[in-house]
């Protein structure tokens, strides 16, 4: 039977090529609009971790004086040296990370290679089983050596081809800033979207190239990237010798992430941050009231607001812009069969029930959203093509994937089935008598 209603769909399109044509093109740019805008939101919102997004979190205290305290506020987005580094000894989660960017000068041993900056990450041993980094080539550095703060590096294999012409780099010396460093492992290509692990830095590009134990990184006073918060810092800046990135100086510039398997330990682990918090108040360290927070992955995606206000807004004008597109083509399928009325009343005359009448005109706007869903598609695309010239950190992200491409075409018959469905009530209430009678 559908194959039946799509021949007299394909004859009448025939009979209405102008039409047709006005309705499909309604279709495609209503499609190719929100396709377009929806794909970014799709890359920019989605879960850079799906495998562990649930098991990892997010801790924050809240450690400065009361100048400026206002009850309610949140805690701060970042945590100092000295409680990052009390988290990370005492190990009460599964695994524990912390972190922080950098950035060094690499010194390579070829003549015809020179110096040049590569960003960094400062982090322990956990890191990369916590955040499934691929290593193509070694291991990651162990607990061991963070405890030793060994002078030991992973890399990536883009920056081992640059500087040996091979990605198996194992076991090799590398110099940063006049350190010579042990090459432990490479890593394969790893690029979660966002980067959820530090949103100081640049969200939506590319990782750090070169990983460093963090504890060695202060050891050698190397330089640090990304943003950092001070109360009431500068004697205790002067007096450090690592200066202000020092354990006792009151700045909050690291990010530290737990790896929580169950939700039981997750709700232990909050109450030993309230815990940890009262004892720092309790010591002289901490002045406001306790506030802490642990937010899983995507519940700190949320708190930050990673995808870009004018990227929500555009995704609702496309879609506003679909549904006047849809209005348009109501209109024309609605002209278009109240045309064939007396051939609609033949066909009553002639024992077509109203539910055969109903089903023909929606089979027809099925198919005119399978015409739109096809050029909408290359609008789309072409859409997209046109962000991935935008000067947006984002920018060489926006691609369609399989259920993306999938959603265009269900959109396109959804869409217009659903602008099928009046106009096609109409036709089926056609009285045959009256038709007959006119004709």
């Amino acid at each position: 039977m559908f194959a039946y209603y799509f021949d007299l769909a394909l004859r009448s399109f025939r009979r209405n090529r102008v039409l047709t044509a006005l309705m499909v093109l309604a279709i495609a740019l209503g499609i190719g609009a929100s396709m377009t805008t929806l794909t970014v939101f799709h890359v920019l919102s989605g879960d850079p971790i799906p495998t562990k997004s649930s098991v990892l979190y997010y801790p924050q205290l809240d450690p400065r004086s009361m100048d400026g305290y206002t009850p309610g506020e949140e805690p701060e987005d970042q945590m100092s040296r000295f409680d990052a580094e009390a988290l990370l000894r005492e190990a009460k989660g599964d695994k524990q990370a912390v972190m922080s960017g950098g950035g060094v000068t690499v010194q390579p041993e070829r003549a015809d290679l020179p110096p040049f900056g590569m960003e960094a990450r400062y982090t322990s041993a956990d890191f990369f089983p916590m955040f499934e980094v691929p290593m193509l080539h070694g291991n990651a550095w162990s607990k061991a050596e963070d405890d030793r703060h060994d002078r030991v590096t992973v890399i990536s294999k883009k920056l081992a081809e640059k500087v040996y012409g091979t990605t198996n780099a194992v076991g090799k010396t590398i110099r940063f800033d006049n350190h010579d460093f042990r090459i432990v492992g490479v890593m394969q290509d790893y690029r979660p979207t966002p980067k959820f692990y530090d949103l100081n830095s640049d969200r939506f590009g590319e990782v750090e190239q070169v990983y460093l134990p963090f504890s060695t990184s202060r050891d050698l006073d190397l330089g640090r990237n990304g943003s950092m918060n001070c109360w009431d810092a500068g004697d205790d800046a002067q007096d450090d010798p690592e200066g202000e990135t020092g354990v006792n100086v009151p700045c909050t510039w690291l990010q530290y992430w737990v790896q929580l398997d169950t939700p039981e330990k997750a709700a232990a682990y909050k109450r030993y941050l309230v815990n940890y918090s009262d004892q720092q108040r309790a010591a002289g360290r901490f002045e406001r009231p306790t506030n802490v927070r642990l937010r899983s992955v995507m519940e700190w995606l949320d708190y930050r607001e990673v995808v870009p206000g004018d990227v929500r807004l555009q995704v609702w004008l496309a879609f506003g812009f679909l549904a006047v597109c849809l209005l348009n083509t109501v209109g024309l399928l609605l002209a278009k069969f109240l045309r064939r009325s007396g051939e609609i009343g033949v066909r009553r005359a002639l024992g077509a029930s109203r539910r055969a009448i109903f089903a023909q005109c929606l089979v027809e706007a099925g198919t005119v959203g399978v015409a739109g869903g096809a050029l909408g598609l290359g609008l789309a695309m072409l859409g997209l093509w046109a962000v991935r010239q935008q000067p947006v950190a984002y920018a060489d992200l926006a691609h369609l994937d399989p259920v993306m491409l999938l959603t265009t075409f269900a959109l396109a018959i959804i869409a217009s089935v659903l602008a099928g469905l009046v106009p096609a009530w109409h036709a089926c209430q056609v009285t045959p008598a009256v038709q007959l009678k006119s004709q």
